[in-house]
Order: structure tokens, then C-alpha cells, then sequence
């Protein structure tokens, strides 16, 4: 009987061993098994659900009553030195606050016909009539801009923005300095021309979605002195030009004075393929995340939210106010108790 005793004791005092030198251990380095698994991770859904269902169209991208709508002009065209051949379709939001006596702000949109479209995700129009009744962003002039396209070819939709019949993937993806060169030196001088728009740059932002997104960050990258707002949607920070450069680039370079919102979610594109192989390269949610650790890392003014979205603008139905409330939340304000004008809501300019 002692003798089994002791045997118990023996056997437990080992497995408290065990455990302990279990939790105390590194875990194994993830490796790639011969059916293209990787051991160490969790396997992927065989299913993914809807997970966009839930997002709904925010109260701000909806009409309100007694609120003044803003005019969109256009469509114009835009000839493009930089890419020769090509041209770009914009349209311009002029809000009805707009004073051609005070100079106003500036929000471009790449893949303005998504950002602008009366039954789309996003509706900006609506939200900037809303966000700046309230005072809540600063009364500004923005630009929807298609990508570059070729007179012959056709111009983007919701139903097709233009990736395989548009200059799109070259524009939006590549890292160099030619988008940058349509919106500064090609697009700012025709907008400074037609209306009064500061030239600071704190007053300055750009946004897009997916190749838009990264393509808004490039421009604010290239041309600080522009720009320091940039809105990012699923941003294609990915292997698809280069993209996924970014994150190391941002913590190797000088910080810049640019101030960043990113969004994405769990289920954008993950470039988990059917049988198990994994190109984290490519691996949209990822590289969004580098990005956001990569600006927080070396003191960026960065905000971000991640949900569950899928590659879209689902998600964006519902923050899009909110992320243009905190990018430009820096516009001015009085705090004088008498300020009347200024307690009051933002009245078109009689």
C-alpha cells in the first residue's frame, strides 16, 4: 500500500512538472504541413456567414428634415499629363454654406462614383450636408474622382469600378509619385481656380476605399505639404504593387504630419485559399492591422476600427460620420459665451 502510495505521489509531483514547463515554453514555430495546413493555427470556417447583414446606413447618411443640401456639379474632365492618354471624371460638392468670401476646406474621394452614389453605402453628400449643418466638420468644398480611363473605355460603376477596364490598378496601387501628380498638380489648380479653398494643408483631406484607400494614403504620403487627412477604408495595403511596403516604410522614414482613420474587418480578403496555403503578403485585414501598429508605433495621429466586414463598404455605412467628425476635428471653434452665430446651426450664406 505504500508502495503505491508513493507511486502516486511520484507520478502527480511529475505531471506538475509537465504542466508547468508546458505554460513556461514558447510555442512551437507555425510550420507548413505537407497538405498545406499550418499547424499551431486555427483551421479556417468551412462556411462564412453574412457578416455584413448588420451594418445599416447611419442616421447622418439619410435626408434630414430642415437641413440645406449642398449642389453637386459636374461630371467634368480632367486630362492627365501624368498618365498621357487618359482622363478623369470628377464631380464637385459645393455645400450650401459655401462663401465665396471665406475660404472653405477641402475632402477628395478616389472612386467618386461610389463615394457619391444616391443609393450607395456611403452617400458623403448627405453626410457632409448633415455634418456641417451641425457644425460638426468645417464648412468644405469636396471632389469625387473616377480613376483614369482612356476616352475609349468605359467609366466606372457600382456594379464595376473599373479594375479591368480603367487605369485603376496602375493609379491606385502603384508606390511612386504619379497619382500624386494628378490630385496636386492637376486637379488642385482647376479647383483653387473655381473656388476659394485654403491652401493649408491641416484643412486638406483624401479618402477611398480598397485601391482608393491605399491610393489617398500615397498622396498624403508623397505630398504632406498638401494634405494631412486621410480616410482609409479596407485599404489594399497588400502585395498587390508593393502595398504591403508601407508598414516598414512609415517606421524607417521621418514621421510626416499626417493624420490617419483606418477601417476594416475580419473577413476582407484573408488569402486563405481552399487548400489551406496562406499568402500573408496578400492578406488585406493583416496588413491594415501593420499599418495601424506601424503609425501608432511612430507617434501617427491614428484612429482605426475593425469589425467584421467582408471587402466592401459595408461597414462604412455606419462609421463614415463618425470618422469624418474625427478627422476633422481640429476645424475651428469659438468658445465665446455670446457667440450666438456659433451656437446656432449653420445657415446658408444669404
Amino acid at each position: 500500500m505504500l508502495a503505491v502510495k508513493a507511486m502516486k505521489r511520484s507520478f502527480f509531483a511529475m505531471l506538475v512538472l509537465l504542466t508547468a514547463s508546458a505554460f513556461s515554453q514558447t510555442p512551437p514555430p507555425t510550420v507548413q504541413t505537407p497538405a498545406g495546413q499550418r499547424q499551431g493555427q486555427r483551421p479556417a470556417m468551412a462556411e462564412t456567414p453574412n457578416t455584413d447583414v448588420h451594418y445599416k446606413l447611419a442616421v447622418d447618411a439619410l435626408p434630414q428634415d430642415g437641413v440645406p443640401k449642398g449642389e453637386i456639379k459636374g461630371p467634368f474632365t480632367l486630362p492627365s499629363q501624368a498618365y498621357p492618354g487618359t482622363q478623369h471624371t470628377y464631380w464637385i460638392y459645393v455645400p450650401a454654406q459655401y462663401d465665396p468670401a471665406v475660404p472653405a476646406s477641402l475632402m477628395i474621394y478616389q472612386d467618386g462614383q461610389a463615394f457619391m452614389a444616391p443609393e450607395g453605402d456611403i452617400r458623403a453628400q448627405v453626410v457632409m450636408d448633415n455634418l456641417i449643418y451641425r457644425r460638426e466638420i468645417p464648412v468644405m468644398i469636396a471632389v469625387f474622382i473616377n480613376p483614369g480611363r482612356r476616352p475609349d473605355q468605359p467609366e466606372p460603376t457600382p456594379a464595376n469600378w473599373g479594375d479591368r477596364d480603367t487605369n485603376r490598378p496602375t493609379e491606385y496601387n502603384t508606390l511612386d509619385d504619379k497619382y500624386a501628380r494628378v490630385i496636386v498638380d492637376e486637379l488642385l489648380p482647376v479647383v483653387y481656380k473655381e473656388y476659394n479653398v485654403s491652401k493649408d494643408p491641416d484643412r486638406h483631406g483624401i479618402g477611398g476605399s480598397s485601391s482608393g484607400a491605399i491610393a489617398a494614403f500615397t498622396v498624403a504620403w508623397e505630398r504632406p505639404n498638401q494634405f494631412h487627412k486621410v480616410l482609409s477604408n479596407v485599404g489594399s495595403f497588400t502585395n498587390i504593387r508593393g502595398g504591403n511596403a508601407y508598414p516598414d516604410l512609415i517606421l524607417k522614414s521621418d514621421k510626416k504630419p499626417i493624420r490617419v482613420f483606418l477601417v476594416d474587418g475580419r473577413n476582407d480578403n484573408r488569402s486563405l485559399r481552399a487548400d489551406g496555403t496562406y499568402d500573408q503578403s496578400r492578406d488585406w485585414f493583416y496588413q491594415n492591422v501593420r499599418m495601424q501598429q506601424a503609425l501608432t508605433q511612430k507617434g501617427y495621429d491614428v484612429n482605426y476600427s475593425w469589425g467584421i466586414q467582408r471587402h466592401g463598404q459595408k461597414m462604412l455605412q455606419t462609421v463614415f460620420p463618425e470618422m469624418m467628425r474625427w478627422l476633422w476635428r481640429d476645424h475651428g471653434v469659438s468658445t465665446d459665451v455670446h457667440d450666438i452665430v456659433e451656437r446656432a446651426f449653420s445657415e446658408p450664406k444669404k
